[in-house]
């Protein structure tokens, strides 16, 4: 005796999800939370930094004035522009202009490779200088300046390994897009383009408070 198993209604199976709208919101999510976890150790550093500029202002200002201020803020620029190319990039893949998204994809990894190379320029000028902290440390009889250029290398060294990841993540969405691959939709596309814009949003921060501090007229 056979049995014939009934249909499943089409009501009655497991939903796929391929709306849009839903990914673009859980790829946004999962991002957010790892950027949370990004913004309490960055704030952690803010707060370092806010507090030993309470206690040697003095020796911070003179530190400052040590900064590369050019290099500094050609590479706000570089940034600046590589958070409006990877915006461009966004709209083009939302409007399935894949050519375009990727051309400008690419276009945003070298405006961080520039980022890059310009950044390595600058230490090895601190490093010429006596910058670096140590037993040669050019302003050591500054008090609070050796500590700047702990804090001036800490976080901007962390900021540069932030952006590699990003360089590295914007060139693989670069080659998905242009393929393109199914992986590489635009709902992840955002997400990425929301991390590149928080390391971008981070050395708009550092920039003032490394680059600006001393400068200022009294």
């Amino acid at each position: 005796m056979s049995s014939r198993v009934a249909p499943v209604p089409d009501s009655a199976r497991t939903p796929r999800h391929d709306d849009t709208g839903l990914r673009t919101e859980t790829a946004e999510l999962g991002m957010w939370i790892f950027l949370a976890t990004e913004i309490l150790f960055f704030g952690g550093l803010l707060f370092a930094y806010a507090h030993a500029r309470a206690h040697w202002p003095a020796g911070f200002a003179v530190a400052g004035r040590h900064t590369d201020v050019v290099l500094g803020t050609f590479n706000t620029a570089v940034l600046l522009t590589s958070s409006f190319a990877v915006a461009l990039a966004v709209a083009a893949s939302e409007h399935e202009r894949d050519e375009w998204a990727a051309r400008l994809l690419w276009t945003t990894a070298a405006l961080g490779v520039v980022f890059l190379a310009a950044k390595g320029i600058e230490y090895q000028h601190d490093w010429r200088d006596g910058l670096v902290p140590g037993a040669h440390f050019a302003l050591a009889a500054t008090a609070g300046a050796e500590l700047f250029f702990v804090l001036y290398f800490f976080t901007t060294g962390l900021h540069a390994v932030h952006l590699a990841i990003g360089i590295v993540m914007i060139g693989a969405f670069a080659r998905g897009v242009r393929r393109p691959s199914s992986w590489a939709h635009a709902p992840r596309l955002q997400a990425a383009a929301l991390y590149w814009h928080f390391v971008d949003v981070v050395w708009i921060v550092l920039y003032p408070l490394l680059y600006l501090v001393g400068r200022s007229p009294a």
